[in-house]
């Protein structure tokens, strides 16, 4: 039989050989380790600015990043069932943060979630509040910035782990 470029070619049919991350992956733990590759991280604030400056944040760091104006904006995307890590803000047009975050639960989308807000955090009702609801941290903002990039490596290298 011919082969041209890694594609086997027979009297019909063209089959291109599949590329495994390595030599000893069948093709479920390929698929396994592409899905895993293939996180990003989802940054939900209506504050185009803050939005920007995290996502350029993240870029430096060598992370993917998608933005998102809202919680349903996020819940629309086709793609969010991906997300390796959500960066929330808690005061959102329509659904809060808190609110996507105890849905996308519901839905068994166990995604790390890591609010930054504005809202002022007196008492510490609304820490202990996000924290009950298993978020992985709550940052003031502005935050600093080394702190959100160690957060989020951790939350994406435990949700590769999975």
């Amino acid at each position: 039989m011919l082969q041209r470029n890694g594609v086997r070619i027979g009297p019909i049919l063209w089959l291109r050989t599949p590329a495994f991350a390595s030599y000893r992956d069948g093709p479920d733990e390929a698929m396994a380790r592409s899905r895993k590759a293939s996180f990003f991280v989802a940054v939900v604030d209506d504050d185009a600015g803050v939005r920007a400056a995290i996502e350029s944040l993240l870029h430096s760091s060598g992370l993917r990043s998608r933005g998102f104006a809202s919680a349903e904006a996020f819940l629309r995307s086709k793609e969010h069932a991906a997300a390796g890590c959500l960066i929330l803000d808690m005061r959102l047009p329509g659904m809060s943060g808190l609110e996507l975050h105890l849905q996308l639960q519901a839905k068994g989308l166990g995604i790390p979630a890591i609010f930054v807000t504005a809202e002022s955090n007196h008492d510490g009702q609304l820490r202990a509040q996000i924290e009950q609801a298993g978020a992985m941290a709550v940052l003031p903002k502005p935050c600093d910035s080394e702190e959100l990039t160690r957060l989020v490596r951790t939350a994406l290298d435990a949700r590769r782990s999975r």
